[in-house]
């Protein structure tokens, strides 16, 4: 699970992950005889990974990204272990994982659990809040309504394309709504240095080549590395270093997406080699480059699992 800047997947369609190597047809609605897991991916207009899946047993094994991880199950229960305690999302409720923690995924029932997920940078909602602390929600449940309808507006159908307009008009009542639902504004407190943990995003966003170090990030920003660091993880929600990681896999996932060689495109983000991109990929979105090609029905997957 993680955002994206590509904006095409040919891959969009709902393939089971026994026939999506064959180039079959589409997925029933689960509960099909024909039905397996699945992950659709959608062809939107923006730039943020949106998706739709079913999952029958176990389906992410513990990781973490540096983005919102917001979605609503559709049908059956989604469970995950999240801050120290096992979760249950159902139709009636909102999931909303904070940037940088970790947690897991897997059915709560025999009926195997349906679900939609956008994953949206914590920059997006910046651009509401103004450098505002993100908002939290304890324990990644709401039950907040209006929370439910500005996310239910973000997740039609994969195959329902969301246009930009929409998008920004969305983003600003989820923002709102997000932080309503979290306590509301934060209190008066400690100034952060938003210019100046925004000009190291765009900076890290861009992927520069070579080491980068707290040292140059200060160079760069003005600012003093530790109190750099400390902003930009109560601005973004994860470490100067994990966002520079983040934006390389999904370079990764883009590249694949497109074809490349695995091993060339862990070279072309970034990445020392083959299997330190793996590493980190797993570590990112709880399953192997291998299984998330071949669940995603790419051809690729084959080539990936040998990562």
């Amino acid at each position: 699970m993680t955002s994206t800047s590509d904006g095409s997947d040919p891959n969009s369609r709902r393939m089971t992950s026994d026939n999506a190597s064959a180039g079959a047809g589409v997925i029933e609605p689960p509960g099909h005889e024909r039905g397996g897991d699945w992950i659709a991916v959608a062809d939107d207009a923006i730039p943020f990974e949106r998706i739709e899946a079913f999952f029958s047993g176990r389906a992410y094994e513990p990781h973490r990204h540096d983005t919102y991880a917001i979605g609503q199950t559709l049908s059956g229960i989604q469970s995950f272990h999240y801050r120290g305690a096992e979760r249950a999302s159902l139709p009636t409720t909102t999931m909303v994982l904070h940037p940088d923690e970790v947690h897991d995924g897997q059915a709560g029932s025999e009926d195997g659990f349906h679900y939609r997920m956008i994953y949206i940078e914590p920059a997006a909602i910046q651009s509401v809040l103004g450098g505002r602390p993100l908002p939290f929600i304890k324990g990644g449940i709401s039950c907040d309504p209006h929370l439910f309808a500005a996310v239910r507006a973000l997740l039609p159908a994969t195959d329902a394309r969301i246009e930009i307009l929409e998008f920004e008009d969305g983003l600003f009542e989820l923002a709102r709504a997000l932080e309503v639902a979290g306590g509301g504004p934060a209190k008066a407190g400690r100034t952060l240095d938003y210019r100046a943990c925004e000009q190291v995003r765009l900076y890290l966003h861009d992927l520069p080549g070579g080491t980068v170090t707290l040292e140059s990030l200060e160079t760069i920003s003005g600012r003093d590395r530790w109190g750099l660091s400390r902003d930009f993880r109560r601005l973004f929600g994860t470490s100067p270093y994990r966002y520079l990681v983040q934006r390389r896999l999904e370079t990764v996932k883009v590249h694949l997406r497109r074809g490349v060689p695995v091993a060339q495109a862990a070279l072309v983000a970034g990445f020392a080699d083959q299997a330190h991109m793996s590493r980190h990929f797993k570590k990112a979105f709880g399953v192997t480059p291998g299984r998330w090609l071949r669940v995603a029905g790419m051809p690729s997957a084959v080539e990936a699992d040998r990562a």
